[in-house]
């Protein structure tokens, strides 16, 4: 049994979802989102709430109940929050700057990398801090591990790219004798 799966989501007010057979609409001030649910899934919406539960209990669905829930209530954060990725740049001469729909880094190596931004998101370099905003969950962390993946931030001077807050476990080096 899941303990998300069995929890009533509650609509917040601003938000409308809309049940298509086994898609799931979520429309709100930031977007909308659409998901394709499993057909041994039922999603019921009664009043300003909606519940995910099994068509027919045990089984291999049991393990997906609970993440099905939790596509839906990010999917209700997203239209009506939206999720923000932070991530930093370290390292003397590393930067990058947005260029129309992609992002230019100089990272130190012999050439620039672009990487394009992905339809949806909003990304803004201000001072090191890359803010990557968007509606959609998995594609903003898809995005944002995409962009630390360039440059991992390395264990003896700790240069790269990291996550805002995130600790990288430095190496002390060689010693002398």
């Amino acid at each position: 049994m899941s303990r998300i799966g069995k929890k009533q989501i509650e609509i917040p007010s601003g938000v409308e979802l809309t049940i298509d057979g086994s898609i799931v609409r979520v429309k709100g001030a930031k977007g909308e989102l659409f998901r394709d649910v499993d057909k041994r899934l039922v999603v019921t919406k009664e009043g300003s709430a909606v519940t995910v539960s099994e068509k027919k209990a045990g089984g291999s669905i049991s393990a997906i109940w609970g993440t099905y829930a939790s596509h839906i209530i990010n999917m209700i954060e997203g239209v009506s929050k939206g999720f923000t990725k932070k991530l930093e740049i370290q390292g003397i001469g590393f930067k990058a700057e947005v260029k129309g729909d992609s992002i230019v880094f100089n990272l130190g190596f012999s050439h620039q990398i672009t990487m394009k931004i992905p339809k949806g998101l909003a990304a803004t370099i201000e001072k090191g801090i890359i803010t990557i905003d968007g509606i959609d969950k998995e594609v903003v962390g898809a995005f944002a591990a995409n962009v630390r993946d360039l440059k991992k931030p390395e264990p003896y001077k700790g240069k790269g790219i990291r996550y805002v807050g995130e600790h990288v476990a430095m190496k002390q080096g060689k010693k002398t004798v």
